[in-house]
């Protein structure tokens, strides 16, 4: 099997399993309980807590550790809109993932907040003199991812940013897709808040983590006991924050740059083969400003989950229709409509998305012949 869906999940790596272990067996203190068991737990949560800080470039108290993206998202976009005493809006764009789109959407139904949702190009890039006219002084919070989990795009979120603190709005942005794949770094980037998630770095599914700069105010969602410093209460999971941490640092070392370069060459050659051989098909997304190991890609006239089911059963290869989030859903993609391609053609997306340059290694040739195959049978 070769696995094209990196951006869906990714397996646990060998060295995450192996420092969690300790933490899910003979270490299984509660961090709160004071004996040595608390003890070695509190040292590790905050040995973990120091490493995702030292990759981001922050401070280990601007980390707080969430079940995941998801809840990342929702911390950020709740959290950071209910703590502030000023305006009533939010900018977002078209293309965010569901995470953020209905956290949007929940402090307007039942908050009174007013949601602008920025559109994007063709080639999925927000577009940024509507961001200038959208972002006002009553603008509270501006929340706009920095890669898409779809298309692969890369978001000006720097620029975005600084138009944002210029009138005093918060900036989140959702890098779930962006860390590993890209150096993220959020004092660089301007932001106020960054999520992250662990099951697309080789952590487990359920791990992840909002960086939140210091100062910043944050309505919790959970309240109980009070742990992560009153912004997210509940025992903290140990093991996952360790092998969260753990998976960020190998994902995110200067060893990887060369890595990185290799994986967005190879994932560049597939799509050159792809469309030589299928001259109608078409790259989503920006064809530059886009995350190393992303292809999106239509076919126009083909069922794409005729071909997802070929290239499986036919030639091994696993990918993706789309997000796994939308998983189940028999309507179009958003995201590709929003970037202006109709319902027809939206419905043939496949989406490839590798971890390394060797997963790439004769899949362009497969693919064409899983959509040559699946077109010869359509008649």
């Amino acid at each position: 099997m070769r696995f094209l869906d990196a951006a869906a999940t990714t397996p646990v790596r060998r060295e995450v399993l192996e420092a969690m272990w300790p933490y899910l067996t003979g270490e299984f203190g509660n961090p709160s309980s004071h004996h040595h068991l608390g003890d070695a737990a509190s040292r590790a949560l905050a040995a973990a807590r120091t490493e995702v800080a030292d990759a981001l470039g922050g401070r280990p108290v601007e980390v707080v550790f969430t079940a995941g993206g998801t809840e990342a998202d929702n911390l950020a976009v709740k959290g950071l809109a209910l703590a502030r005493p000023r305006g009533r809006r939010i900018v977002t764009s078209v293309v965010e993932h569901p995470a953020v789109l209905e956290a949007c959407d929940y402090l307007e139904r039942f908050h009174g907040f007013t949601v602008h949702r920025l559109g994007v190009g063709s080639d999925g890039v927000v577009d940024l003199a509507e961001a200038e006219d959208a972002i006002d002084e009553d603008t509270t919070l501006v929340s706009v991812m920095l890669a898409n989990n779809e298309i692969g795009t890369v978001q000006p979120v720097g620029e975005i940013a600084a138009i944002a603190h210029r009138v005093g709005a918060l900036v989140h942005t959702d890098a779930v897709q962006a860390v590993g794949a890209m150096p993220v770094h959020p004092a660089a980037l301007g932001v106020d808040a960054l999520s992250l998630s662990g099951h697309k770095l080789g952590a487990p599914k359920g791990s992840g983590a909002l960086w939140l700069r210091r100062g910043a105010a944050l309505e919790p969602l959970v309240h109980g006991g009070g742990q992560e410093r009153g912004r997210r209460s509940g025992t903290e999971n140990v093991a996952a924050a360790v092998g969260l941490a753990t998976a960020v640092r190998l994902a995110t070392g200067p060893e990887r740059e060369a890595e990185r370069t290799a994986l967005a060459d190879a994932r560049d050659a597939f799509v050159r083969e792809v469309l030589a051989g299928l001259p109608e098909a078409l790259l989503t997304g920006h064809p530059v400003r886009r995350v190393p190991g992303h292809a999106s890609l239509c076919f126009p006239g083909t069922s794409g989950e005729a071909v997802l089911l070929a290239l499986e059963h036919d030639h091994g290869i696993v990918c993706s229709s789309g997000s796994a989030c939308a998983a189940g859903s028999d309507d179009p993609s958003d995201v590709l409509r929003a970037i202006g391609l109709d319902r027809e053609v939206a419905q043939t997306a496949v989406r490839f998305t590798a971890r390394s340059a060797e997963d790439f290694d004769g899949a362009a040739a497969d693919v064409v012949h899983a959509v040559t195959t699946v077109r010869s049978l359509a008649g």
